[in-house]
């Protein structure tokens, strides 16, 4: 399943609405999660804005995979079975949360709450394997914290109960993204199932990338806040990963024009209430440029994504005047 296609886009909410997704394909992602999408939600207003944008899978994305959350067994299986009937093979397969550590969800017995009570998240697993009609992945962490890392044990009922892979992210809901991220962990349940295993945290670079494969052993990567304003990550990796090739990152001129390319694709998939978000995104592609600081603080303070598109516009040309050969004496 994840042979020819190891290095994947994580579901991160709030940031990888489909446009972005859409990027990171192109730029060599083997596989793209929707932001996670609640079950209850989807069953009580089913056609809500918040969820068609959310379940909007776009032909240059597709096969991908929906990343679903919640607690209920059979809510769980019927939106999952809702959501492939919808869409049928653009549904690469179906990731079952298990890892948030957001307290609002952690707090109704979602995400990364349900890795302590491994009886019925293996209910879930099951249930929604036999019904809908794709493989199911579940993407979970280490444990709850440093004296309840149960990962392994986990990934085994995960696996029982009908998984066709897991995912790890090598941290604890205690620690929630702060601190290094426990590789080894990974490593310990790529060694305890049969399955395929996915290693997830602190992958910022393609070297990183490789590193996580090497180390651990583990079938594929994740890649999350190490896209944010870096879709070219994904290129770097694969090149690096399969010809051990160096590809040099992106100019900064590149970045420019991807992020009023990544601007233009958000306005026209989900209009101008979606500048805040691209507000984000601008924020992370100008990372460590040329007067990125007064950049930022004039893209926060743009009303329209017309004045957005002026202000990198001008941004780039200023760029390009600065990086242009002197004149000859």
């Amino acid at each position: 399943m994840l042979a020819s296609a190891n290095v994947l886009l994580a579901p991160m909410a709030g940031v990888a609405e489909a446009p972005f997704r859409a990027i990171c394909k192109r730029m060599g992602a083997g596989l793209t999660y929707t932001e996670m999408v609640g079950a209850k939600g989807l069953h009580y207003n089913p056609d809500g804005r918040a969820s068609r944008a959310l379940l909007s899978l776009s032909p240059a994305e597709t096969p991908c995979a929906v990343q679903l959350f919640g607690t209920d067994v059979e809510m769980m299986a019927s939106q999952a079975r809702g959501i492939v009937e919808r869409h049928g093979s653009d549904v690469a397969l179906i990731d079952i949360n298990m890892g948030c550590p957001v307290p609002k969800v952690v707090r109704k017995g979602q995400g990364c709450a349900l890795m302590r009570l491994p009886a019925h998240a293996a209910a879930i697993v099951s249930r929604v394997a036999a019904t809908c009609g794709v493989p199911v992945t579940v993407k979970f962490r280490s444990g709850w914290n440093d004296s309840e890392v149960n990962a392994v044990e986990f990934a085994r009922a995960m696996e029982e109960a009908g998984a066709a892979a897991v995912c790890v992210h090598g941290r604890t809901r205690e620690k929630l993204y702060s601190g290094s991220a426990d590789w080894d962990i990974v490593a310990a349940v790529k060694a305890a199932v049969s399955i395929p295993v996915i290693g997830s945290g602190d992958v910022f670079s393609a070297r990183a990338a490789l590193s996580m494969l090497t180390r651990t052993g583990a079938d594929a990567v994740m890649v999350a806040r190490g896209a944010r304003g870096n879709p070219w990550i994904f290129r770097e990796a694969r090149a690096l990963i399969d010809s051990g090739d160096e590809i040099a990152p992106p100019t900064p001129a590149e970045r420019i024009r991807m992020a009023r390319e990544h601007a233009s694709a958000l306005l026209e998939f989900g209009g101008p209430r979606t500048l805040n978000r691209m507000r984000k995104h601008v924020g992370w592609y100008i990372t460590g440029l040329w007067d990125a600081t007064s950049l930022r603080e004039r893209v926060n303070s743009v009303c329209t994504f017309g004045e957005l598109d002026d202000l990198l516009d001008r941004y780039l040309a200023r760029l390009e005047r600065r990086q242009a050969p002197e004149p000859p004496v």
